[in-house]
């Protein structure tokens, strides 16, 4: 079979069967996929040959590039040994070793590992770990949870609950839980029409009198420290991290943050915490854990919530809560290898200059008639594009401004996707130099074919 009819091929049974996610399948049909094959080093490879820069890790999740050999040889040994066990009432050597690990490198205090599939998952138990904690506490009430307006923490009900983005969440309202939300440190469109640093963290004066209010209903505040991933990389500015953590221990709220996206070095550090010597009380992770080889997840706690969970059979304090794939061995295997390198090929120090230059190259844009604003934290970057610079009118939804960046950038070797009107950038933590410079220049030659023409 010649390689037109094996992709006509692919296309039909693609667009006959599969549904594709936070996809509109009606316009997906009359579109030409992008079919991907290969991966190698920071590149992917389409079923014709040709080969792109993977300037979105995968949808943030590959770390030391594709097809890294370590990784690669890790989860090839334990196919020969096994795949998977349950860690149901058992457990087995990677997943104790895995664990050790993630404390070793997690923030101090943080002690136990609990393991699951995903970031939604990763945060459905910390929201149930957080409510749980105070019931077997005897302390009544603490049964609510506060996040932020623009916070996004997965799409399972719980996770959605927390959510603040109301393109992703409106439309499921009657099935979620009450959250009480406080103002997001977005500090270009500031929801409180203030400007910063004159506001003097104004925000967090205001998330102050919700939790004063509140606190003897609310059991945590869950947030994604430094950067709202989702809602179009918004970055908090510094100190508000450090502020949230002083409202949680004066108000008796256990934080929880959400590193799903932030951690394993997305932020220049191995968890964004780290950036204002924040500890949090759970702390949950995905997506780079395994280096974006397999899905495998943690909830990351201290000994002082796990304590609550302890007594005898009978008295049903134990945590309810688990899925099949918990502590999966390829995953482990992958998740081990991946923080290995991490340590071997000393790749935080390495991306400090990285980052630099990643940051020179949005300077070039920043100035561009219709961005907006260019944001960054390390190597996660957000270009929001707007009609008018003076107004900061943004662009209708209709005219797809940012998807027409992206497909530019797509036609030029670069795979970059659209927050609404927000161009993300994310390369993985392994990129280089020259293939850094190269993801800036098309992404700048792709902002001035379609916005400034």
């Amino acid at each position: 079979m010649g390689i037109r009819s094996t992709i006509k091929r692919i296309e039909k049974l693609d667009k006959n069967f599969i549904w594709h996610p936070f996809t509109q399948m009606k316009e997906w049909k009359d579109e030409k996929p992008l079919i991907i094959t290969e991966g190698s080093g920071s590149y992917i490879k389409d079923i014709s040959g040709k080969w792109y820069i993977d300037g979105i890790s995968s949808i943030w999740v590959t770390v030391h590039g594709h097809r890294k050999k370590e990784i690669d040889d890790a989860i090839k040994a334990q196919v020969d040994t096994i795949s998977h066990s349950t860690l149901l009432g058992q457990t087995h050597p990677l997943a104790a070793t895995l664990a050790e690990m993630i404390i070793n490198i997690s923030p101090e205090g943080l002690s136990r590992v609990f393991y699951s599939d995903n970031g939604s998952t990763a945060v459905e138990i910390g929201l149930k770990m957080a409510f749980q904690y105070w019931q077997h506490k005897g302390v009544e009430g603490k049964t609510k949870f506060l996040t932020l307006n623009n916070a996004y923490h997965g799409d399972t009900i719980g996770a959605v609950s927390v959510g603040g983005i109301d393109l992703f969440h409106d439309i499921f309202s009657p099935l979620l839980f009450e959250s009480l939300k406080a103002p997001s440190p977005y500090c270009y469109r500031c929801e409180l029409g203030k400007k910063h640093p004159s506001c003097r963290l104004y925000c967090l004066k205001k998330t102050e009198a919700i939790i004063k209010k509140h606190h003897k209903s609310l059991a945590a505040f869950i947030i994604e420290p430094l950067v709202q991933g989702a809602a179009g990389i918004i970055t908090a500015p510094d100190g508000y991290l450090k502020g949230v953590r002083r409202l949680c221990n004066k108000y008796n709220l256990l934080m929880i943050t959400d590193e799903v996206a932030t951690g394993f070095g997305r932020t220049g550090k191995m968890f964004a915490c780290e950036h204002e010597s924040v500890r949090p009380d759970i702390l949950c992770v995905a997506k780079g854990l395994t280096g974006g080889y397999l899905p495998l997840a943690a909830t990351i706690t201290t000994e002082k919530i796990y304590r609550q969970f302890l007594g005898r059979y009978q008295d049903l304090k134990s945590f309810f809560h688990g899925h099949t794939y918990t502590g999966n061995q390829l995953a482990c295997a992958a998740a081990i290898a991946n923080l290995n390198i991490f340590k071997k090929e000393k790749t935080i120090a390495k991306m400090q200059r990285k980052i630099k230059l990643l940051q020179k190259e949005l300077d070039k844009i920043k100035d561009f008639r219709h961005v907006g604003e260019v944001r960054q934290r390390g190597f996660m970057a957000g270009i929001e594009l707007v009609k008018d610079r003076t107004s900061k009118e943004p662009f209708p939804m209709e005219d797809k401004i940012a998807w027409k960046v992206c497909l530019r950038a797509r036609k030029k070797g670069l795979i970059i996707r659209p927050l609404g009107n927000v161009v993300v950038l994310m390369p993985p933590l392994s990129i280089s130099v020259e293939e850094l410079k190269s993801l800036g220049r098309i992404t700048t030659e792709a902002l001035k074919e379609i916005t400034e023409r």
